[in-house]
């Protein structure tokens, strides 16, 4: 019998965890995204489950079971959403009514301050969403919009099929919030207008967390263009035959090393500012966006705005891999130069050696012409004790004895060297 996977349901589901929020007109979204620095993706994520529960226990709300990573349930009058990502933790709080005042901060107290301050992260993202009916006319739209927003920034769209207009100025209100302002066309329904304050905050939070990528591709320039400035200065060097090609290699591996250094140290934040940047304009468009009263759309500001920090960011990390190459090239270029340099050397050693392996055989050839001198002079020293005794029974002078002897011993002690060198040397 065939069984399921022990993860088949899990995946499933994964697929069904995070549903679009169901909003009726008007409506006031609260959303906040909270980011926990450097080391965010191997944070431990018991402290933002502590967080969720000290918010839900404030409002008498079922507390979130051990292990979560998204949770939704009642807020007092209001309902929380809490997702937990990679590098961020997001809360959504939807209230169905609107202050008497647009966009009061005071909508942002579902958030305690006191709860805010005990946050183990810092705020990425605040925003307020106020959801409410179109205007019957286009004049009464623009005078809201010109009342809540900076004209010179503002971007506006018709968004889903007509369904609602979106708009917002990009900018950071004096309470410290994002605004965003959404009018529902009349009939449209509370699933699809759930859809577009998600995929706004979803905007807002992957375009903040992808800027994170230009304040690190701010920061390596500067170093970028040290390294750089060595590396050419190496490089141009190379032909130069009066320079120390081992010192150059070691210059060129701590080049090498802190090239490998930088990349690994902005690989993750580089990648995920690609990640982040491909959903941002997923969601975008997503909105299937339709000009309205000749404003800006959201992509056009995007594009006019977003796009060139992600190009900064492209542009740097491109930079930081060609300088890994450019010094990977090098040092084979002065590995190559060592290895000549070396194998000059070593032929110089050679013929070094073949001259003192020269002067040793003609030291050796002296040697044993004295070898058979001194074999020799002792041999018959020897040789005239041994026959001192016949040498006076023929009444034959000692000296005249010696003199015999000698030619005899020299040629007998050369040829007996004479012999042994073969020997010797087919031994060595």
């Amino acid at each position: 019998m065939t069984t399921d996977h022990p993860l088949r349901y899990a995946l499933v589901n994964e697929l069904h965890a995070r549903p679009f929020p169901v909003l009726e007109v008007p409506a006031t979204a609260v959303f906040l995204a909270l980011h926990h620095g450097e080391d965010a993706a191997s944070r431990s994520r018991d402290a933002d489950r502590q967080l969720l529960a000290d918010l839900v226990e404030r409002f008498g709300a079922p507390l979130p079971e051990p292990g979560v990573t998204h949770y939704a349930g009642p807020l007092g009058r209001a309902s929380l959403k809490w997702e937990s990502h990679t590098e961020f933790v997001t809360y959504s709080a939807f209230s169905p009514d609107l202050p008497a005042r647009a966009f009061d901060p005071i909508s942002a107290e579902v958030f305690p301050h006191d709860w805010l301050a005990k946050a183990p992260g810092s705020r990425i993202c605040s925003v307020l969403i106020r959801v409410e009916a179109e205007p019957e006319t286009a004049v009464e739209m623009k005078d809201k919009l010109d009342q809540w927003f900076v004209g010179e920034s503002l971007a506006a769209a018709r968004v889903v099929d007509g369904a609602a207009v979106i708009a917002s100025d990009f900018r950071i209100d004096p309470a410290g919030h994002m605004r965003f302002a959404v009018f529902v066309r009349p009939g449209t329904g509370p699933r699809r207008i759930g859809r577009v304050v998600q995929r706004l905050c979803e905007i807002e939070t992957y375009r903040a967390m992808s800027m994170l990528g230009l304040v690190a591709a701010r920061r390596l320039t500067p170093r970028l263009n040290a390294v750089e400035a060595r590396l050419v200065g190496l490089v141009a060097g190379l032909d130069d035959a009066t320079s120390n090609a081992e010192a150059d290699l070691h210059e060129l591996l701590q080049i090498s090393a802190e090239l490998e250094s930088l990349a690994v140290s902005a690989s993750f934040r580089f990648g995920a500012t690609r990640a982040y940047e491909t959903i941002v304009k997923q969601r975008i468009e997503a909105l299937r966006e339709t000009r309205t009263d000749a404003r800006q759309t959201f992509a056009e500001f995007m594009m006019r705005r977003y796009d060139p920090a992600m190009r900064t960011v492209q542009s740097t990390d491109g930079r930081l891999k060609t300088l890994a190459e450019r010094a990977q090239r090098a040092a084979e270029l002065l590995r190559t130069r060592v290895d000549v340099v070396r194998s000059r050397e070593n032929q110089a050693l050679l013929a070094s050696m073949d001259r003192r392996a020269d002067l040793q055989l003609r030291l050796q050839h002296t040697v044993e012409g004295l070898s058979v001198v001194a074999i020799s002079y002792y041999a018959v020293s020897l040789a005239a004790y041994l026959l001192t005794p016949v040498a006076e029974a023929l009444a034959l002078p000692e000296k005249a004895l010696k003199a015999l002897l000698v030619p005899v011993i020299l040629v007998l002690a050369w040829a007996g060297l004479r012999r042994l060198r073969p020997s010797v040397h087919q031994g060595g």
